[in-house]
C-alpha cells in the first residue's frame, strides 16, 4: 500500500505544473449566470491529441497531385494518435478519479466521464449555469483550459467541459404570415429530380456502392416519411442508418423543428444517389458533440462514408481556436482518406446573423478542407445569387481565420469589407438553388412543405459527388485543386445580384469566382475533371 501512495505520489508531482491550453479560451457565455454548475453532476469529456507526425507535407502533396489518398491502417501508422500520448493522458485522467470510456488511435482522442467537481480541479476551470433567451440552460465557462506542462505539446483540445449550443442549422422553411407553406401552394418549388435536369447531372449511375454521410446536431426523421417520399419520387427507399454519438438520438418531433433540416438532408441527397446508402450521424449541438460526429463518419470503417454532407454551422468568430484548429486537422483527415466533405455557408448574408455590423462567414465551411455551398435563387434558365432582400441570403465572404489556399491564389479574390481589409480564404467554393422561394419540396413528419437555405446545396452536392464516384470508380476525395483548375464550362457562371446583409457591406456577383456563388454552379460534367 505505502509503494502504491508513494507512485501515485510521484505521478502527483509530474502533472503538477500547469500551463494554459494554447486556443482554449472562451468568452463569458451569453445569458444570466445562475450560480455553478452541481458538483456532483456527472459529464463527459473529450480530450483530442497530436498526431504521431504532421500530416500538412502530405496533403501538400495531395492537392499538387503528387500523392494519392491513403487506406485507414496508413493513416493510423502515420497520422493517429502514439498509444504513448493516450497513455499519458489516460495517467492524468485517473489521478482525478476520471473514467476513461473510450480511446482512440484514429480520431486522436481519449473520452473522460466523471463529476463537474473532478473535472474542475483537472483542468482549473470554474463550469456554471447559464440561461439564454431560449430558455433553455447550459453549462458554460470563459477563460483558458490549464494543463499539466508535460502534456502541453500533446493536448491539441478539450471539448465538453462547456456544452453551450455551437451551431444553428441552414435550413428555412417557406411561410405566409407564419404559416408553412405546402408546395401545391407555393409559387415556384421543385423535386430534387427536376434539379438533376436541370444542372445536367448524369442519368446512367445512381451512387451505388457508395455511402453517403450525413451530420445532425438535433431532430429526427420518421421511416414512414421516408418510404412514403421516396415512392412519390418513384425511387426504392435508400438504406437509412440512423446512427448515435455520444449518446444523440434520432428524435423526431415537429416539421418546423430540426427535423426539416434532416428529412431536408435525406430526401435531397437519397433522391440525387438513390442507389447509395445514407449514414446519418446524429450528436449534441456542442463543439464536442459536432466534432466527434465529423471525426466518426470519417472514421467508421463500417459504412465507410466516401463523402459528408453537413448543413450546420456558425460565424468564425463564435468558435474558440481550438475548435477551429481542430475541425480543420479533421477536415485534413477526410482529405488524406479521400473523403469529400461538404458544408453549407450560411443564410443570413455577409453578416453570417451577427449584430456587431461586421461582415463574417461561417465555419465550418470556411475550413480550406471544405467544399463550402452557397445559393442561388432558380427560375427556368434565369439564376440569381440568392437574397430575399429582408436578412436571409447567401453566406459569402472572406475568413477572418484561415488565409487564401493554395487553390484561390490564382484567383482574384476581394479583399475583406471590413475596416480590417483583409486577404483570406474565400468562401463558397460553389453554390446551388437554395432561395426557399424556389426551394425544395420534403416531407417531414407527416407534413409536406417547402424548405430552402444552403442547407439544401450540401446534400444536393453530396448526391453528385456520389454519382461521381460510381460513375469514375474512385472517390473523388478532395477536390479543390481540381475544380479551381477546371475550365468555366462545368459551372454555370452566376454574374447578377449580392449577398449584402451587414452594416459594413456584403459582396457582389460577378463573371469568374465571387464571395457570393464561389465558381458558380456545378454541372453534371464537372466529373470529367475530377
Amino acid at each position: 500500500m505505502a509503494k502504491v501512495k508513494k507512485t501515485r505520489f510521484k505521478q502527483t508531482l509530474k502533472f503538477e505544473s500547469r500551463v494554459e491550453l494554447p486556443g482554449s479560451f472562451r468568452k463569458v457565455p451569453i445569458g444570466k449566470n445562475i450560480g455553478y454548475a452541481s458538483l456532483n453532476e456527472l459529464i463527459e469529456v473529450m480530450v483530442k491529441i497530436r498526431r504521431k507526425s504532421p500530416i500538412q507535407n502530405f496533403i501538400r502533396g495531395l492537392s499538387a497531385g503528387k500523392s494519392q489518398p491513403i487506406t485507414r491502417d496508413v493513416f493510423d501508422r502515420r497520422f493517429g494518435a502514439s498509444i504513448e500520448d493516450i497513455n499519458l493522458v489516460i495517467n492524468f485522467a485517473r489521478l482525478y478519479d476520471l473514467t476513461v470510456l473510450q480511446t482512440s488511435v484514429s480520431r486522436r482522442c481519449v473520452i473522460l466521464k466523471g463529476s463537474v467537481l473532478k473535472f474542475c480541479e483537472a483542468f482549473g476551470v470554474y463550469l456554471s449555469d447559464f440561461i439564454p433567451e431560449s430558455g433553455i440552460s447550459y453549462r458554460g465557462r470563459s477563460g483558458s483550459i490549464k494543463i499539466p506542462e508535460i502534456l502541453k505539446d500533446i493536448i491539441t483540445g478539450v471539448f465538453g467541459l462547456d456544452n453551450r449550443p455551437q451551431a444553428r442549422p441552414m435550413f428555412h422553411i417557406l411561410k405566409k404570415d407564419g404559416i408553412m407553406i405546402s408546395p401545391r401552394a407555393a409559387s415556384v418549388s421543385y423535386n430534387p429530380d427536376a434539379l438533376a435536369k436541370a444542372y445536367k447531372y448524369p442519368r446512367d449511375v445512381d451512387g451505388q456502392g457508395e455511402c453517403i454521410a450525413i451530420i445532425e446536431l438535433g431532430g429526427g426523421f420518421r421511416n414512414v416519411d421516408m418510404k412514403n417520399y421516396f415512392d412519390m419520387q418513384g425511387l426504392q427507399l435508400p438504406q437509412i442508418t440512423a446512427i448515435s454519438v455520444d449518446g444523440a438520438l434520432n428524435s423526431p418531433s415537429t416539421p418546423d423543428s430540426a427535423d426539416g433540416e434532416v428529412a431536408l438532408d435525406i430526401e435531397v441527397a437519397g433522391a440525387i444517389a438513390p442507389g447509395a446508402k445514407i449514414a446519418v450521424y446524429f450528436a449534441s449541438n456542442t463543439d464536442k458533440g459536432f466534432l466527434d460526429a465529423i471525426s466518426m463518419a470519417i472514421h467508421d470503417t463500417l459504412n465507410k462514408p466516401s463523402v459528408i454532407s453537413i448543413s450546420w454551422g456558425g460565424a468564425e468568430s463564435q468558435w474558440s481556436d481550438q475548435a477551429t484548429q481542430n475541425f480543420n486537422e479533421t477536415l485534413m483527415s477526410a482529405a488524406a482518406l479521400g473523403i469529400t466533405v461538404i458544408i453549407a455557408a450560411g443564410d443570413s448574408g455577409s453578416s453570417d446573423g451577427q449584430t456587431d455590423g461586421k461582415a463574417h462567414v461561417d465555419f465550418p465551411a470556411s475550413s480550406p478542407f471544405a467544399l463550402a455551398c452557397g445559393g442561388t435563387h432558380l427560375l427556368s434558365n434565369d439564376e440569381t445569387v440568392w437574397n430575399d432582400q429582408d436578412g436571409e441570403a447567401t453566406g459569402g465572404g472572406i475568413s477572418d481565420i484561415f488565409p487564401v489556399p493554395n487553390y484561390q491564389k490564382n484567383f482574384s479574390l476581394p479583399i475583406s469589407v471590413n475596416s480590417n481589409k483583409r486577404k483570406g480564404r474565400g468562401v463558397p467554393d460553389i453554390a446551388a438553388n437554395a432561395d426557399p422561394a424556389t426551394g425544395y419540396n420534403v416531407l417531414v413528419d407527416g407534413q409536406w412543405i417547402v424548405v430552402g437555405g444552403t442547407s439544401a446545396v450540401a446534400p444536393l452536392i453530396a448526391g453528385l459527388i456520389a454519382l461521381a464516384n460510381q460513375k469514375l470508380k474512385k472517390s473523388s476525395g478532395f477536390i479543390h485543386p481540381k475544380i479551381y483548375n477546371s475550365k468555366p464550362s462545368v459551372f454555370k457562371d452566376i454574374t447578377s445580384g449580392n449577398n449584402i446583409t451587414a452594416a459594413s457591406g456584403g459582396y457582389t456577383a460577378g463573371p469568374g469566382w465571387d464571395a457570393c456563388t464561389g465558381l458558380g454552379v456545378p454541372l453534371g460534367n464537372i466529373i470529367s475533371v475530377l
